[in-house]
């Protein structure tokens, strides 16, 4: 495994750490921050946008990065979001503690994604890696 970092800013005022794992040719894009980077469905689509066409096959993001709205589901946020990655065809960790969610819908919406293949949640940047490079597939 190859692991590069790269420090990039597309947003004003935040400044993202870009850490590329390459495991058999596939480049995984992993996005840690000190702030909340993705707010909104177009923070999303401009984050997918930059590393689609930087050459990123799959992102690891990380909850704490992730505006806590997002993790609200009546926000519809979270939808909006998920939807442009697999729409992209881009699959996405997410990587974070979800116990502490104590929405029935929202654990629903967690079990459903990690069955699918291209969301994921997971507990560790560890587990990240292993189910982006292995493919999704359960």
């Amino acid at each position: 495994m190859k692991n590069v970092k790269n420090d990039f800013n597309i947003y004003s005022n935040t400044t993202m750490q870009l850490t590329l794992h390459s495991i058999n040719n596939i480049k995984i894009g992993e996005i840690t921050s000190d702030k909340i980077i993705l707010k909104t469905t177009e923070d999303g689509l401009t984050l997918l946008g930059d590393l689609y066409y930087q050459g990123y096959d799959k992102i690891i993001l990380h909850e704490k990065n992730i505006t806590p709205q997002f993790f609200d589901l009546k926000t519809g946020i979270a939808g909006e979001i998920l939807q442009k990655f697999a729409q992209y065809r881009i699959p996405l960790a997410i990587v974070g503690d979800f116990s502490k969610y104590t929405s029935n819908s929202l654990r629903d919406f967690i079990f459903e994604s990690n069955k699918g293949k291209f969301i994921s949640f997971v507990s560790t940047r560890e587990e990240a890696i292993k189910i982006l490079a292995d493919g999704f597939y359960k």
